[in-house]
């Protein structure tokens, strides 16, 4: 069997629909919980496909987060060598500061399932999301990095996606998430939330009309993407 190596940064932040999507592609799936033990340097460079996962961290604060560097490092030597590489949110920024992009503080929170401005690209793995309303939950935003194409906007937010190739996927936003997972979310994240001034009711409220939606969809993109590397 392929391996797919996840890098965990929480435990509920997980592979959502990916978790049954991957095992029919052929993968056995690893997780490694960052922070929790040293990176497994050797697998993430050995692994067929690797996915780094979202958190409530960002990628310059190293003085806080000694291992950023270093998980930032490997997921840049993987993306430099062409080997297939998903980031989501937070993993998805860390690629961007890998291939020398910019990722700061957006102007505001994104939380809560708003649609995307997809952009006009041919062939684009996220041609499944147009017209659907996906989860997003970030504050910080990445810049677009040399060689690589944007794929959607919202208008906080200039790349909420970029390619590199047919290898590199990177996502601002969670097109992963199962509705009957968010609740996970809404404890998890109860600080950030009442921060940012949004009750957990609305959340819920969104989820039961978009959440089924957003899954079927997210599903579909990942399909489009993994099929342009292993079909």
């Amino acid at each position: 069997m392929k391996r797919a190596l996840v890098l965990r940064h929480l435990a509920f932040e997980h592979l959502g629909t990916l978790a049954a999507l991957l095992p029919a592609y052929g993968f056995e799936i690893a997780y490694h919980d960052v922070g929790l033990g040293p990176l497994p340097l050797a697998e993430i460079d050995a692994c067929d496909l690797l996915v780094a996962l979202g958190g409530p961290i960002g990628v310059y604060e190293v003085e806080d987060y000694p291992f950023l560097p270093e998980e930032i490092a490997a997921i840049g030597a993987r993306l430099k060598a062409g080997k297939p590489t998903l980031g989501i949110c937070l993993g998805g920024q860390m690629m961007a500061a890998a291939l020398g992009a910019p990722v700061a503080p957006g102007p505001g929170k994104e939380i809560g399932y708003a649609p995307l401005t997809l952009a006009p690209v041919d062939n684009s793995p996220l041609a499944p999301l147009d017209g659907v309303h996906v989860l997003h939950w970030h504050g910080d935003a990445f810049g677009l990095p040399d060689g690589a194409v944007s794929l959607a906007s919202t208008p906080l937010c200039p790349h909420q996606a970029f390619s590199l190739g047919k290898h590199a996927l990177a996502l601002q936003f969670h097109a992963e998430v199962e509705p009957e997972a968010l609740e996970s979310w809404l404890i998890g994240h109860t600080c950030e939330l009442g921060k940012a001034g949004i009750k957990p009711g609305e959340l819920r409220r969104q989820a039961a009309i978009h959440g089924a939606a957003t899954a079927h969809a997210g599903t579909m993109m990942f399909r489009r993407w993994l099929d342009g590397i292993f079909a």
